[in-house]
């Protein structure tokens, strides 16, 4: 696990210690920057940052409906006053569950995401979990 620094009142700390503006919570538990993974909120640094972009990028890839915590919701980083449902990184390795969407093969949802975050895991193997699948529109 990533070690914890202290967050301001209104979410994940900023470079400056102050809260970052626009920070919210994305259906699948994960923060980010306005919602959305960009060079900008890649910049953020505080509790867990590096399992935060992994969501944002996981999240990112097409295919990708929402993270899951799986069956137990035993897929998870824990943050001060929260988690971080769908990824989970120690120094041996990174899992992130998903559901996924109908859109393509799974395995290419799989082999993106993987790509999405491999630079984030420094070597560490990362396992892709496809926990569901939903049909788009239902």
């Amino acid at each position: 696990m990533t070690s914890a620094a202290p967050t301001g009142p209104g979410g994940p700390a900023s470079p400056g210690g102050q809260a970052s503006p626009g920070a919210s919570a994305s259906p699948g538990g994960t923060a980010s920057a306005g919602g959305t993974a960009s060079a900008a909120g890649e910049a953020r640094s505080g509790p867990a940052t590096e399992e935060r972009l992994i969501a944002d990028r996981a999240l990112a890839c097409h295919g990708v409906a929402r993270l899951s915590g799986g069956p137990f919701g035993t897929v998870a980083t824990y943050l001060p006053g929260g988690r971080l449902t769908g990824v989970s990184a120690d120094e041996r390795e990174v899992e992130i569950a998903i559901v996924a969407t109908l859109d393509r093969p799974l395995p290419q949802t799989a082999d993106e995401v993987r790509g999405a975050v491999a630079d984030l895991a420094g070597g560490r193997p990362v396992h892709v979990r496809i926990d569901d699948i939903i049909v788009e529109g239902s």
